[in-house]
Protein backbone atom coordinates (compact mmCIF):
# COMPACT_ATOMS: atom_id res chain seq x y z
CA UNK A 1 0.00 0.00 0.00
CA UNK A 2 1.48 3.76 -0.63
CA UNK A 3 2.23 6.14 2.02
CA UNK A 4 1.34 9.59 1.54
CA UNK A 5 3.91 11.48 1.81
CA UNK A 6 3.97 15.08 1.64
CA UNK A 7 7.34 14.87 -0.81
CA UNK A 8 10.03 12.92 -2.65
CA UNK A 9 13.87 14.22 -2.39
CA UNK A 10 16.00 12.30 -4.68
CA UNK A 11 20.05 11.45 -4.56
CA UNK A 12 21.07 12.80 -8.04
CA UNK A 13 24.22 10.46 -9.48
CA UNK A 14 23.00 7.09 -10.16
CA UNK A 15 19.53 8.04 -9.54
CA UNK A 16 18.70 11.12 -11.82
CA UNK A 17 21.81 11.13 -13.94
CA UNK A 18 24.22 8.31 -14.68
CA UNK A 19 27.64 8.31 -12.45
CA UNK A 20 30.41 10.38 -14.04
CA UNK A 21 33.10 8.11 -14.90
CA UNK A 22 35.91 7.43 -13.03
CA UNK A 23 38.92 8.03 -15.08
CA UNK A 24 37.06 11.20 -15.96
CA UNK A 25 37.19 12.37 -12.05
CA UNK A 26 40.90 10.98 -11.53
CA UNK A 27 41.93 13.29 -14.28
CA UNK A 28 40.53 15.90 -12.87
CA UNK A 29 42.62 15.29 -9.02
CA UNK A 30 45.48 15.43 -11.28
CA UNK A 31 44.56 18.64 -13.11
CA UNK A 32 43.50 19.96 -9.02
CA UNK A 33 47.58 19.14 -7.69
CA UNK A 34 48.84 20.81 -10.94
CA UNK A 35 46.84 24.04 -10.28
CA UNK A 36 48.46 23.74 -6.81
CA UNK A 37 52.07 23.42 -7.74
CA UNK A 38 52.28 19.68 -7.05
CA UNK A 39 53.63 18.17 -10.68
CA UNK A 40 53.60 14.14 -9.38
CA UNK A 41 51.44 13.18 -6.77
CA UNK A 42 51.38 9.62 -6.00
CA UNK A 43 48.58 7.31 -6.90
CA UNK A 44 47.25 7.02 -3.87
CA UNK A 45 47.06 10.30 -2.94
CA UNK A 46 45.10 11.09 -6.50
CA UNK A 47 42.78 8.15 -4.98
CA UNK A 48 42.57 10.00 -1.39
CA UNK A 49 41.90 13.49 -3.27
CA UNK A 50 38.81 11.67 -5.16
CA UNK A 51 36.69 10.96 -1.33
CA UNK A 52 38.76 12.53 1.43
CA UNK A 53 37.97 12.88 5.21
CA UNK A 54 39.12 16.39 6.95
CA UNK A 55 41.95 14.44 8.36
CA UNK A 56 42.99 12.75 5.24
CA UNK A 57 42.85 16.01 3.07
CA UNK A 58 45.11 17.71 5.86
CA UNK A 59 47.65 14.95 5.38
CA UNK A 60 48.21 14.83 1.76
CA UNK A 61 48.10 18.42 1.41
CA UNK A 62 50.70 18.74 4.07
CA UNK A 63 52.92 16.28 2.21
CA UNK A 64 52.93 18.53 -0.32
CA UNK A 65 53.47 21.71 1.64
CA UNK A 66 50.29 23.03 0.57
CA UNK A 67 47.00 25.24 1.93
CA UNK A 68 44.60 21.98 1.97
CA UNK A 69 41.43 24.56 1.19
CA UNK A 70 43.42 25.49 -1.50
CA UNK A 71 44.12 22.32 -2.64
CA UNK A 72 40.15 21.18 -1.65
CA UNK A 73 38.61 24.48 -3.33
CA UNK A 74 41.37 23.23 -6.62
CA UNK A 75 39.68 20.32 -6.54
CA UNK A 76 36.38 20.80 -6.49
CA UNK A 77 36.99 23.13 -9.33
CA UNK A 78 38.52 20.87 -11.56
CA UNK A 79 35.66 18.24 -10.76
CA UNK A 80 33.45 20.83 -11.39
CA UNK A 81 34.37 21.64 -14.68
CA UNK A 82 35.17 18.12 -15.84
CA UNK A 83 31.88 16.96 -14.89
CA UNK A 84 29.97 20.34 -17.10
CA UNK A 85 32.27 18.73 -19.95
CA UNK A 86 30.47 15.05 -19.36
CA UNK A 87 27.32 16.91 -19.19
CA UNK A 88 27.09 19.11 -22.40
CA UNK A 89 28.68 16.31 -24.00
CA UNK A 90 25.86 13.74 -23.08
CA UNK A 91 28.19 10.92 -21.48
CA UNK A 92 26.29 12.37 -17.88
CA UNK A 93 22.89 12.22 -19.20
CA UNK A 94 19.34 11.39 -17.21
CA UNK A 95 18.12 8.25 -17.00
CA UNK A 96 15.06 7.48 -19.16
CA UNK A 97 12.79 6.88 -16.60
CA UNK A 98 13.05 10.26 -15.22
CA UNK A 99 9.46 10.94 -17.10
CA UNK A 100 7.76 9.10 -14.20
CA UNK A 101 8.80 11.97 -12.21
CA UNK A 102 6.94 14.97 -13.94
CA UNK A 103 3.40 13.81 -12.86
CA UNK A 104 3.96 13.59 -9.21
CA UNK A 105 1.98 16.15 -6.86
CA UNK A 106 3.76 15.87 -4.06
CA UNK A 107 6.79 18.43 -3.83
CA UNK A 108 10.14 17.17 -4.91
CA UNK A 109 14.25 17.91 -4.48
CA UNK A 110 17.47 16.99 -4.85
CA UNK A 111 19.95 16.28 -2.46
CA UNK A 112 23.36 14.86 -3.33
CA UNK A 113 26.94 14.49 -2.40
CA UNK A 114 27.98 16.20 -5.44
CA UNK A 115 29.03 19.72 -5.51
CA UNK A 116 25.95 22.46 -5.61
CA UNK A 117 27.16 23.96 -8.93
CA UNK A 118 27.42 20.68 -10.41
CA UNK A 119 23.82 20.21 -9.36
CA UNK A 120 22.77 23.34 -10.98
CA UNK A 121 24.84 22.67 -14.18
CA UNK A 122 22.68 19.37 -14.43
CA UNK A 123 19.62 21.57 -13.36
CA UNK A 124 20.68 24.13 -15.86
CA UNK A 125 21.20 21.67 -18.84
CA UNK A 126 18.31 19.41 -18.64
CA UNK A 127 15.73 21.49 -17.53
CA UNK A 128 15.10 20.15 -14.28
CA UNK A 129 13.69 23.74 -12.40
CA UNK A 130 10.45 21.52 -11.77
CA UNK A 131 12.14 20.93 -8.84
CA UNK A 132 11.12 22.69 -6.04
CA UNK A 133 14.26 22.83 -4.40
CA UNK A 134 17.86 21.23 -4.51
CA UNK A 135 21.01 20.90 -2.65
CA UNK A 136 24.63 19.72 -3.45
CA UNK A 137 27.64 20.03 -1.16
CA UNK A 138 29.11 23.24 -0.91
CA UNK A 139 33.22 23.02 -2.38
CA UNK A 140 34.36 24.44 1.21
CA UNK A 141 36.53 21.90 3.96
CA UNK A 142 33.32 22.32 5.85
CA UNK A 143 31.42 21.03 3.26
CA UNK A 144 33.36 17.42 3.22
CA UNK A 145 31.88 16.96 6.80
CA UNK A 146 28.54 17.77 6.03
CA UNK A 147 28.09 15.23 3.10
CA UNK A 148 26.02 12.40 3.20
CA UNK A 149 25.74 9.75 5.61
CA UNK A 150 25.78 13.35 7.40
CA UNK A 151 21.96 14.12 7.15
CA UNK A 152 22.72 18.20 6.85
CA UNK A 153 21.52 18.50 3.31
CA UNK A 154 18.46 16.31 3.52
CA UNK A 155 17.83 18.33 7.36
CA UNK A 156 17.98 21.17 4.80
CA UNK A 157 15.73 19.98 2.29
CA UNK A 158 13.08 18.67 4.62
CA UNK A 159 13.09 22.45 6.21
CA UNK A 160 12.55 24.28 2.95
CA UNK A 161 9.88 22.28 2.04
CA UNK A 162 7.89 22.32 5.16
CA UNK A 163 7.45 18.49 6.00
CA UNK A 164 9.06 15.64 8.07
CA UNK A 165 7.03 13.09 6.17
CA UNK A 166 9.31 12.45 2.74
CA UNK A 167 10.78 9.81 0.81
CA UNK A 168 14.34 9.87 0.26
CA UNK A 169 15.42 7.72 -2.94
CA UNK A 170 19.28 6.77 -3.38
CA UNK A 171 21.57 4.12 -4.61
CA UNK A 172 24.03 3.50 -1.45
CA UNK A 173 24.68 2.43 2.10
CA UNK A 174 25.09 6.18 2.75
CA UNK A 175 21.51 7.28 1.35
CA UNK A 176 20.03 4.75 3.37
CA UNK A 177 21.71 5.71 6.26
CA UNK A 178 21.42 9.61 6.02
CA UNK A 179 17.47 8.89 5.37
CA UNK A 180 17.74 7.07 8.90
CA UNK A 181 19.09 9.99 10.56
CA UNK A 182 16.93 12.42 9.14
CA UNK A 183 13.77 10.32 10.08
CA UNK A 184 13.08 9.70 6.47
CA UNK A 185 12.02 6.05 4.75
CA UNK A 186 13.72 5.29 1.97
CA UNK A 187 14.37 3.92 -1.43
CA UNK A 188 16.72 2.18 -2.89
CA UNK A 189 17.21 1.98 -6.59
CA UNK A 190 19.46 -1.01 -7.81
CA UNK A 191 20.14 0.66 -11.09
CA UNK A 192 22.69 -1.77 -13.25
CA UNK A 193 25.85 0.03 -11.49
CA UNK A 194 24.64 -1.54 -8.52
CA UNK A 195 23.58 -4.85 -8.91
CA UNK A 196 25.51 -7.11 -6.77
CA UNK A 197 25.59 -3.99 -4.14
CA UNK A 198 25.32 -5.42 -0.73
CA UNK A 199 23.33 -3.50 1.98
CA UNK A 200 24.22 -3.64 5.53
CA UNK A 201 20.69 -1.89 6.26
CA UNK A 202 17.67 -2.09 4.93
CA UNK A 203 15.55 0.63 2.82
CA UNK A 204 11.99 0.63 3.59
CA UNK A 205 11.72 -0.25 0.07
CA UNK A 206 13.78 -1.34 -2.95
CA UNK A 207 12.91 -0.61 -6.57
CA UNK A 208 14.48 -1.00 -9.72
CA UNK A 209 13.55 2.35 -11.60
CA UNK A 210 11.88 6.13 -11.12
CA UNK A 211 8.55 4.32 -12.47
CA UNK A 212 8.38 2.72 -9.29
CA UNK A 213 7.85 6.00 -7.69
CA UNK A 214 4.39 7.00 -8.05
CA UNK A 215 3.36 4.20 -6.91
CA UNK A 216 4.88 4.33 -3.82
CA UNK A 217 3.58 8.07 -3.12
Amino acid sequence: MATEYDAVVFDNDGVLTTPTDRAVLVDAMYDAFGDVGVIAPSDDHVRTLLRPSVDSLYDIAGAHDVDPHELWTAREYAAIEAQLEEIEAGRKRLYDDIDALTGLETATAIVSNNQHETIGNIVDHYDLDWFDDWYGREPTVQGIDRKKPTPYYLDLALSELGTENALYVGDSWVDIQAAEAAGMDVAFIRRPHREGYDLERAPTYEIEGLDAIPDLV
